[in-house]
């Protein structure tokens, strides 16, 4: 038991000796500042698509909410347009988010690796790459449901 708690003050001591150096916060700050401006980015284009996604869902609970007889053959088809619209804002939403999860991981491993000797270099790239493929899919997803919004639910058929 006392061992186990020397050995944890040899590591908690080793900790505060290599993050104690000004520079090497500064540096680790410094190169984690690209990926946060991203995440930042990620979090606006987020904001538009639930924006989106919630009038979506708030018109089909008003469709839905209306009596039977009110409803008719443009009731069904206005139905079947803003479901396909909800799935493909849920869908963009769902990738945005699997991106910005990996972004906040760069940006921790990034800290990271200013204190440690393994070399992460080729993660931190790959992590990168699949956080703008996961960008970019998501961007695609949504141009889809903005060129389904702009066609009507007329045009939904097509």
């Amino acid at each position: 038991m006392m061992l186990d708690l020397l050995a944890a003050a040899d590591i908690a001591t080793e900790l505060l000796e290599r993050t104690s150096s000004t520079p090497a916060v500064q540096q680790a700050l410094q190169s984690s500042l690209a990926p946060a401006f991203l995440l930042v980015g990620i979090g606006s284009v987020m904001n538009v698509m639930m924006a989106r996604l919630t009038w979506v869902a708030g018109r089909i609970e008003r469709l839905e909410a209306q009596d039977e007889e009110d409803r008719g053959p443009r009731h069904s088809a206005e139905v079947d347009w803003l479901c396909k619209r909800r799935a493909l804002a849920r869908k963009a939403i769902m990738l945005s988010s699997a991106g910005a999860v990996i972004i906040s991981v760069v940006i921790a491993l990034l800290f990271v690796s200013t204190y440690i000797s393994v070399r992460i270099g080729t993660v931190i790239a790959v992590m990168w790459v699949l956080t703008i493929a996961f960008l970019i899919s998501a961007l695609f997803v949504f141009l889809r449901e903005t060129q389904l919004a702009a066609g009507g639910p007329n045009r939904a058929k097509k």
